[in-house]
Formats: structure tokens, C-alpha cells, sequence
């Protein structure tokens, strides 16, 4: 992706930016320090005769506010005295050529073909004071020795049959390329180093680097399953630039300067300062609101309307009906919309996805594809402000379906409560299920009419 594309992407539309991040749960394995490929004929890529004149940096990026750059971003500098050439490695490019629908769906299936790309310091550092993005630059103390092995891994990633890879967000990215070619350079000392077990869960970080974005961090808790609530390694937790800098800055450097050894990282500069976008909303507090506050209300509307003239049987019904039927509707549209397309992500990724983080997700007991038929019933509650008509034929359809959503939701509470599952289900067990709940039982309240008056007989 170029810095034009970079830029562009926030003219199209937010649902489609939504549908590629909400696909974007990477396959979960344990990463661990593993050996890069061997380049072939190293001597074909020549380091510069005097290495001491060659500069490494370390670029730094903070979050942005769009929902591509929420983890932040790294780069590597190289400034080669030399020939006076100044260069930014990137790997975190992509191509939008063939179209956002056909690069979403390839998301969705698990193809992720990201590039590194070289540019100026200058246009890098231009694109992310647009973004207004804070940047730090760190000099990275090298030997000559472990220059030439960084160098030369560098030189064989710029072959065209080297440049595109795999992208995973957790494992293979923009940070984790950076962090394992220092890594082979400095002969496995990053790794040795930090062999621990971090405290955090791959969720806490998600969750943490999204809440800036409401939809996004609710969406993406709902449809990741329990392959991601495992803790970190101290490796892995270097995915995210911040930490990887900071990890980096404790480690010592086997360059000497008057007698003593510096840090890897050292002259610290920070190239534009911008504050880190704000947490506006919490999103799962909103999404409780929006559930709970309408429901409750709505329960409270109920009245009851007689189903014949001596008024012998009756049904409830909504008071102000041209009011609240829409109110009502309207709650059935949000609710209709966002589980059958949670459900339906969730469910097709099993089938059709390398997203293994998106397969057997116990939040399929709550949402479901099918929940989008709801759509249709719930523009008549909106734009009628009438129940759903119904028969002796679709009656006990319609009561079997919301006895089994039910169902699905006493299991639910109940594999979350008594913790028979490492999927993390908190979130949704306390702040939707609840209005969910209420709703379900609203619906089959006052959302269904016989077409005809029972009778004691009927």
C-alpha cells in the first residue's frame, strides 16, 4: 500500500473498514523465536566497505485513531554515510488494487499479502504528521559484524520474490520482521532475553489498543473465540511496537563507547509529538445502555388489549402504539442487524476462513445468522407500528425459535458462570445478555398477533 492509499482509505465507507478489521483475528499459535530463511549466496549482497559509517534507527509510531493503525507501527532507518543514502524500511504496506470488496473478502478468507517497501525519512515522517501520530527515532548500537548480518538480511527481503509475506497481526508484522532480523543479528539475544510469560492475554491487548474505538473493541471481544486468551510470551508481546521499543531499551549493547558498553538503544529523539486518541465511550456501557434503557421502557408501555367484544381474551400490547411500535422496531432492526452479522461472520469463517481466532466461538450460542430475517419483521414494527401477523402454521415456528434463542442464552450464562470455558465471555454475559434477555421476551410479547381471535377452543 502507498502513502496515497494510506490517506484514501478514509473516504470509503466505515462499514467496509469495519469488515476488514472485524476479520482480522489472526491465526493463534504459539510464537516462538524461530530461525529465518537462509539466504542463498550471501555474497551477493555486499555491505558497504566501511561499516562504522553505517547507522541504524529504530522508528517508532504511535496509535492513530483509524481502525488500521490502533496497534501502532515500526519501521527501520538506515543511513549510509558512505553514499549519503538515507532509507526507511516498511513492512506495513498493502495493495488495494483489485478493490476494497475483493481485499475484504481475502481478509475474510485469511489472505493477507503485505509489502516492504523503502522510502525517504522525509515521506515517512510526512505521512505520520497527517496522521498526527507522535514518532520516536532510537539509534540502534550495532557492532560491524552484526551490521553486516542486518544488512545483508535486509538486501535478500528486497528481491522481488522477498518483499510480499503473510501478514498476522500477532506474528508476523511490521514490528515482528524488525524484532527477528535484530534478533539474528545480535545472535538470539533478544530471544534469550526474554523467554518469559507476559501478563497480558493476546484479548487485553486487543481490547486495550480498540476501546478508543467503541464498535470496534465490542466487535472484535464478540468474535474471537478463546484461542486468544491465552497469556503472551514476553516474545509475542513484542508484536506491538511500544513494548517492543521499551523491551528493547533494557538490553545491552555489545558496542563500547569510552570504556563502557551502551544500551541497544540509545540518543532517543522524538521527531513529532501528537497525544494518543481519547477513550470516548466505553463500548460495552453503550451497548448496555442502548439495550437495557429502550427495553425497560418499552416493558412498562405494556398494556392489555382485548381479542373480542365481551373481552374474555386478551393480548398485550404497546401503549401509544405509533410511538413505541417504532421505538420497538427499532431496537428489532439494531438488534437483528448486529447478531446476524456477528453470527454470520462467526459461523461462514469456520467454514470458509483461515481465521482460526474466528472458529468455534461459544458467542454463537447468542448470535446467530438467521437473526437478519428479523430485519423484515422488524421494518413492519417500524413502519406499521403493528405486530407480525401470524397463523397456525408460523406460530410455532416463531415459538420455537425464541425458545431456543433462550436456550442458547441460559447456556451461555451458565458456561460463563461456572468458567466451563477459557473463552473470556464477561463482557457479553454482563452487558448484553442481560437487555438481550429482556428484549427476547419483549418480542415474543408483543412482536407476534394471531391473524384471527383465539378461542378457549383454539
Amino acid at each position: 500500500m502507498t502513502s496515497h492509499l494510506r490517506t484514501s482509505i478514509s473516504k470509503y465507507n466505515l462499514l467496509w473498514l469495519l469488515a476488514i478489521v472485524l476479520c482480522a483475528g489472526i491465526v493463534s499459535k504459539t510464537a516462538l523465536a524461530q530461525s529465518l530463511p537462509v539466504i542463498e549466496n550471501p555474497e551477493r549482497y555486499q555491505p558497504p566497505a566501511d561499516m562504522s559509517r553505517v547507522s541504524f534507527y529504530l522508528i517508532t509510531v504511535d496509535v492513530g485513531d483509524s481502525v488500521w493503525d490502533n496497534f501502532g507501527h515500526t519501521a527501520l532507518r538506515m543511513y549510509d554515510e558512505n553514499s549519503n543514502v538515507d532509507t526507511v524500511f516498511n513492512w506495513g504496506y498493502f495493495n488495494l488494487s483489485g478493490g476494497i470488496i475483493g481485499f475484504s473478502y481475502n481478509f475474510f478468507k485469511g489472505i493477507m499479502n503485505y509489502s516492504l517497501v523503502t522510502n525517504t525519512p522525509a515521506f515517512e515522517f510526512a505521512q505520520y504528521r497527517r496522521q498526527e501520530r507522535a514518532v520516536w527515532q532510537d539509534k540502534i548500537n550495532l557492532t560491524n559484524s552484526q551490521k553486516e548480518i542486518l544488512y545483508r538480511r535486509l538486501m535478500w527481503n528486497l528481491e522481488s520474490e522477498n518483499i510480499v509475506y503473510s501478514y498476522q497481526y500477532f506474528f508476523d508484522n511490521c514490528t515482528t520482521k524488525i524484532r527477528d532480523y535484530l534478533n539474528e543479528a545480535l545472535g538470539g539475544e533478544i530471544a534469550t532475553s526474554y523467554d518469559g510469560t507476559a501478563s497480558s492475554t493476546f484479548r487485553d491487548q486487543v481490547r486495550s489498543h480498540y476501546a478508543s474505538v467503541a464498535l470496534i473493541d465490542v466487535s472484535l471481544d464478540i468474535l474471537m473465540n478463546s484461542n486468544i486468551d491465552r497469556p503472551m510470551t514476553e516474545w509475542e508481546n513484542m508484536f506491538l511496537p511500544l513494548n517492543f521499543r521499551e523491551r528493547l531499551r533494557h538490553l545491552p549493547s555489545n558496542v563500547a563507547e569510552n570504556g563502557d558498553k551502551l544500551e541497544l538503544l540509545s540518543a532517543p529523539q522524538m521527531v513529532m509529538e501528537f497525544a494518543p486518541p481519547q477513550i470516548q465511550t466505553k463500548g460495552y456501557r453503550a451497548a448496555s445502555v442502548v439495550l437495557l434503557g429502550p427495553v425497560l421502557f418499552l416493558f412498562l408501555m405494556l398494556k392489555k388489549i382485548p381479542m373480542s367484544y365481551f373481552a374474555t381474551h386478551s393480548r398485550l400490547g404497546l401503549k401509544g402504539e405509533s410511538v413505541n411500535y417504532r421505538l420497538f422496531g427499532l431496537m428489532g432492526l439494531l438488534t437483528a442487524i448486529f447478531s446476524g452479522v456477528y453470527g454470520f461472520l462467526m459461523l461462514g469463517s469456520w467454514f470458509v476462513s483461515d481465521h482460526l481466532d474466528l472458529h468455534h466461538n461459544l458467542n454463537l450460542l447468542l448470535f446467530w445468522p438467521t437473526d437478519l430475517f428479523g430485519i423484515l419483521v422488524a421494518l413492519r414494527w417500524f413502519l406499521l407500528c403493528k405486530p407480525w401477523p401470524t397463523d397456525h402454521n408460523t406460530s410455532p415456528f416463531i415459538n420455537y425459535y425464541i425458545m431456543a434463542h433462550v436456550l442458547g442464552m441460559i447456556i451461555y450464562t451458565a458456561v460463563a458462570v461456572f468458567g466451563l470455558s477459557a473463552q473470556h465471555l464477561d463482557g457479553v454475559l454482563f452487558n448484553v445478555v442481560p437487555g438481550f434477555f429482556l428484549f427476547t421476551g419483549l418480542v415474543w410479547l408483543v412482536g407476534f398477533e394471531p391473524t384471527r381471535p383465539r378461542t378457549m377452543f383454539f
